[in-house]
């Protein structure tokens, strides 16, 4: 089966166009992917210094959207950013949501503290705005699933937790508090039964679908550089485990990205 697959709209909801690993390609990348049938992009700016290169990807391309925000692994090498300098930087059309941001304890808990401090910025920003937050999580499912509980409690804010790879307990914590599980490349791994009983588990109405690239691969392509185009791989793996068609799981993707990205709604 060729990737050029007869679905409908697919999109992928978080990708790192700005990385070196695209540089002089963007075009070419888009393009393969839109061929795909991936139309709509969200690409991720992990630096804040970086935004103005990666809102400059956005506004040059066509169904391509961006967000910003400072990623856990670089809060303590990163000044920490204000609730009203987000709240700004949202106001561009092409701006989507706040991050990714949330706590990463695989390589660097020693700044545990002040991953949590920006990871509460960003939520305040979030619910100023009524944009939703990527959150990136990785060995700290009870810190994640403490925060998130505590500072919904102060008040609603949407979120997406981004290529889910937790447990699931912190996968029923961000359901109830009505938040998404995206699926990556990750998914499509063939030991990784845990990550598709979840997705399995999950209400229909909150999963999204990404390919993280350049980073996580699925097959056929593992081990290679990842790109918007091979969500369709993922996407075909997402359809098996929800006990749908490949046509289905694009078409509820897609919605749910809409429901979630107000502003890269189609």
């Amino acid at each position: 089966m060729s990737d050029t697959l007869a679905l409908p709209e697919l999109v992928d909801s978080h990708f790192h166009l700005d990385f070196p690993d695209f540089a002089g390609e963007e075009d070419q990348l888009i393009a393969r992917a839109k061929a795909a049938g991936v139309r709509r992009m969200v690409t991720i700016c992990t630096r804040l210094r970086n935004e103005p290169n990666v809102r400059a990807l956005a506004e040059t391309h066509d169904g391509l959207f961006y967000a910003a925000g400072t990623h856990p692994m670089y809060a303590a090498d990163e000044p920490l950013v204000a609730v009203e300098e987000l709240v700004l930087l949202s106001r561009h059309p092409k701006f989507v949501a706040f991050g990714e941001t949330g706590l990463d304890y695989h390589y660097t808990a020693e700044s545990a503290i002040i991953q949590a401090e920006s990871l509460r910025i960003h939520i305040e920003a979030a619910r100023r705005t009524g944009l939703p937050l990527i959150i990136h999580s990785r060995d700290a499912d009870e810190d994640m699933a403490r925060i998130l509980t505590e500072e919904h409690r102060v008040g609603a804010f949407d979120c997406v937790m981004h290529c889910y790879t937790s447990g699931p307990e912190l996968a029923r914590t961000a359901i109830d508090l009505g938040f998404y599980l995206s699926m990556s490349g990750i998914a499509a791994f063939p030991r990784s039964t845990e990550i598709r009983e979840i997705f399995a588990a999950a209400p229909h109405d909150r999963i999204l679908v990404e390919t993280d690239a350049p980073y996580l691969a699925p097959p056929p392509y593992r081990g290679k550089r990842n790109e918007p185009a091979f969500v369709v791989h993922t996407a075909r793996i997402g359809a098996q485990t929800l006990g749908m068609t490949e046509a289905e799981f694009a078409a509820l993707t897609t919605s749910n990205f809409d429901r979630l990205f107000t502003k890269a709604a189609a």
